[in-house]
């Protein structure tokens, strides 16, 4: 088996280490940078860990360490990491009301794609998705695994105001806004479930690892 790829590594200032791979993303990937993630926050020199998408940061007290020093025992660290299997996170089943009012762009997904929208909306349906990091906004993820044939760029426009809970399609992702708020995302549907509840423990319905379903509630064409 070839040994994983390096990442490459730089200094942010001096109190900081990024740790990024080479896209595209992929979850083999993922599952690296969160086994580099739980490594790196049982040492004491590192203050807080940032798993992002293909990368992570590491915020360090450089009166314990340097950056060069640190980028040593990332890289003696990384071929060793125990990687979790694709099966860990939990099974999230999202329902849908796909097109109309809740999904206005789905037309445009359509004519990108040269799909009709009921394609559309059964091969976004019949995909398995993973939640690569959340961000952006609170409970907002970022998540793999969607079909090439669906890939759509953002809108040339981004909307001033998104509807909360609503499912989109953002280049080779797809995702849920959390809250109303500004989006540049391609909505093709919205779901009822809550995804940031600040009272709830924990705040956010999905959590890196997770694994998605949307189930189509209803479709209007």
């Amino acid at each position: 088996m070839n040994a994983p790829a390096l990442p490459r590594l730089h200094a942010l200032g001096d109190a900081a280490l990024l740790c990024e791979l080479p896209p595209p993303a992929t979850l083999p990937a993922q599952q690296r940078i969160w086994a580099m993630a739980r490594e790196a926050a049982a040492w004491p020199e590192v203050q807080e860990v940032l798993p992002g998408m293909n990368n992570l940061t590491l915020l360090f007290d450089p009166q314990q360490v340097d950056a060069g020093e640190l980028e040593l025992r990332v890289l003696t660290a990384w071929p060793a990491l125990a990687v979790e299997g694709s099966s860990t996170g939990r099974v999230v089943e999202i329902p849908v009301a796909y097109g109309g009012e809740h999904g206005p762009d789905l037309g445009d997904v359509a004519r990108h794609t040269g799909l009709s929208p009921a394609e559309v909306v059964r091969r976004h349906a019949a995909g398995e998705y993973v939640v690569y990091l959340l961000g952006f906004l609170p409970g907002f993820a970022f998540m793999g695994g969607l079909a090439p044939e669906l890939h759509t760029p953002r809108r040339r426009e981004p909307r001033t105001a998104v509807p909360a809970r609503s499912v989109g399609i953002g280049g080779a992702q797809t995702g849920i806004y959390p809250l109303d708020s500004p989006g540049g995302w391609q909505l093709i549907g919205r779901t009822a479930l809550t995804l940031f509840d600040p009272a709830a423990e924990p705040p956010t319905l999905l959590q890196p690892g997770d694994r998605v379903r949307f189930v189509p509630e209803s479709v209007t064409l």
